[in-house]
């Protein structure tokens, strides 16, 4: 049976990626987009060589890394740089999720993608979208606490993502997660979806 391949995403503080071990608890294949980036742009990473031929010695730390910190300063400063980077990264990364999802198994492969709403091509490679959502206010809330940044640093993130009427829009299904949620809600509803989904060929019906 070929695998079902489902797309997840959700704003910065939705508490995606607390869904995405969820599905993951039930036997499906994750392929976590944002670890693939990372694993790109640490030292040695195979997408330095062309991050710094883009923007010179300014895109790396100390150790050789990407300095992820500088380049998010100099997006919100610059609104092109955000696009620049993208350009040499999401090829890269998209060979590499592809890659590994040749040899799946598991009924259900995971494709997480904070930016899926904003990619044609990444829409177009999930039979299945699924959205993880709650209040701005519950985001701003979440990563405050867990990254100490500021209010204004966690706006301004927010403020640079797509909406969540647009990501919405898009979605075959919505998993809410506001504060008043519970992991067992969360274990439910992707209960459900596994259930409804793990056992469709790509293709059917929704």
């Amino acid at each position: 049976m070929t695998a079902r391949r489902i797309g997840l995403t959700g704003g910065i503080g939705s508490g995606k990626s607390t869904v995405a071990n969820l599905w993951v608890g039930l036997g499906a294949r994750l392929v976590d987009t944002d670890a693939i980036a990372r694993e790109l742009t640490v030292a040695g990473g195979a997408a330095l060589p062309a991050i710094q031929r883009e923007f010179g010695p300014v895109a790396l730390d100390s150790a050789g890394a990407l300095d992820r910190g500088r380049m998010r300063e100099l997006a919100f400063a610059d609104p092109t740089v955000r696009r620049r980077l993208e350009a040499v990264l999401h090829p890269m990364i998209g060979a590499l999720a592809q890659q590994r999802t040749t040899d799946a198994t598991e009924p259900i492969v995971v494709f997480d993608v904070p930016l899926l709403t904003e990619s044609s091509l990444w829409r177009r490679r999930c039979d299945r979208i699924v959205v993880v959502d709650c209040l701005e206010a519950t985001q701003v809330q979440r990563v405050m606490q867990r990254s100490q940044w500021s209010e204004d640093q966690v706006r301004k993130v927010i403020a640079q993502q797509t909406s969540r009427s647009r990501r919405r829009a898009i979605a075959d299904a919505v998993i809410y997660n506001d504060g008043s949620t519970t992991i067992d809600n969360l274990a439910e509803s992707v209960q459900s979806l596994w259930n409804l989904w793990s056992s469709a060929q790509p293709g059917d019906a929704h």
